[in-house]
């Protein structure tokens, strides 16, 4: 599928005014997305756990309005308006007003709330960005006036994970679960620069009910912005080899998650996350995302699995904030060893506590 088949025919049915809500997860990475093209097209293809508990609500109230000239809408937080949320709000209109041609013709009020505290580091755009373009698909379905069949629903999985993409690129990966990848791979059916897709393969028990448990180790506003970062590697002097090693580790892991070898999961896992930062200490301008505290957790992390032959690892986004990743069945162990070893190293000691999750819901 190409962008074009993206372009809705005349719609058949004409709404006054409505109301949607979308809740959609947050993702994290396992192998990372970084460094773009024009368009919010990836530089290598990336695949991500969905999450649980860490979530985006959206509701789009929508009314008829004179005059289809110009963007009107208006953004809440928690029930308070947010004017310097606009300015994204139209950059992602503007981007995808060709694939939503009701744009203009409707005022809209949207209304955002996230499961994790908003001043938490975790990043709230993709599930925030996934959801608004959930609400708008829904939208342009009762604008069609249609019953969906299993295609049409697969179709507007696509729709939604392509306009989430246009609005930041890891949100096309927060549509659906548990699994998703995002970028073309020759090893992976169907898999797309476009828009996020269910990764296809067998995958082993091992994996399943993956849990997350999220160290808040810096709350504060994130050093770099992701667009900034991901301009970066456009003469960044290690950029072609890394995107070449990404494409090896999605190849990897196809093997991994048929075999359940947690061990190799773990090797791919902890060297992407490095390798992130790495990228980002050798940049120009160069900045260390990390902060004593997150050296202090992946030590430690590091000290235990070798002393308790435990599966626990650890990621990380483009952040200080830490995701330990570990099976289930080690769930006690593991909450126990956070809460009496990391949790010191955490701002205020706090961190949460999620699991793979199955993607958006429509509320």
């Amino acid at each position: 599928m190409t962008e074009n088949d993206f372009i809705p025919k005349p719609y058949s049915k004409i709404l006054e005014k409505g109301s949607v809500t979308w809740s959609s997860p947050s993702n994290i990475a396992l192998v990372k997305y970084w460094g773009k093209k024009e368009h919010q097209i990836p530089e290598n293809p990336s695949i991500s756990f969905t999450l649980d508990h860490c979530k985006t609500i959206t509701t789009v109230n929508y009314s008829k309005k004179e005059g289809s000239n110009s963007f009107s809408f208006d953004v809440f937080l928690d029930g308070e308006k947010k004017e310097d949320f606009k300015p994204k709000i139209e950059t992602f209109f503007k981007r995808i007003e060709t694939y939503v041609p009701f744009l203009k013709d409707y005022h809209f009020k949207i209304e955002t709330s996230n499961t994790f505290p908003h001043s938490s580091g975790i990043a709230s755009s993709a599930s925030g960005m996934s959801a608004l373009a959930l609400c708008l698909v829904s939208i342009e379905i009762e604008l069609r006036n249609v019953t969906l069949s299993a295609v049409e629903r697969s179709y507007y999985n696509k729709k939604a994970s392509f306009l989430a993409r246009l609005g930041s690129g890891s949100a096309c990966r927060s549509v659906e679960g548990d699994l998703i990848v995002w970028g073309t791979h020759n090893d992976i059916e169907g898999s797309s620069d476009v828009f996020g897709v269910k990764y296809p393969y067998e995958v082993h028990q091992n994996f399943k009910n993956y849990q997350d448990t999220i160290l808040l180790v810096d709350k504060g506003e994130k050093q770099v912005s992701s667009t900034i970062g991901h301009n970066l590697m456009h003469d960044h002097p290690f950029a072609e080899r890394r995107f070449k090693q990404a494409h090896e580790n999605m190849s990897k892991l196809i093997g991994v998650f048929k075999n359940g070898d947690v061990d190799a999961f773990i090797k791919i896992v902890e060297s992407e996350a490095l390798t992130l930062h790495a990228m980002m200490m050798t940049s120009m301008p160069y900045f260390i995302l990390m902060k004593p505290n997150t050296l202090e957790i992946i030590n430690n992390i590091w000290e235990f699995r070798k002393k308790t032959h435990s599966k626990v690892c650890f990621t990380l986004d483009a952040g200080a904030n830490v995701h330990v990743l570990y099976p289930e069945h080690e769930k006690e162990a593991v909450v126990e060893f956070i809460k009496t070893k990391l949790a010191t190293h955490c701002q205020n000691g706090h961190y949460i506590c999620d699991q793979i999750g199955f993607g958006a819901i429509q509320l």
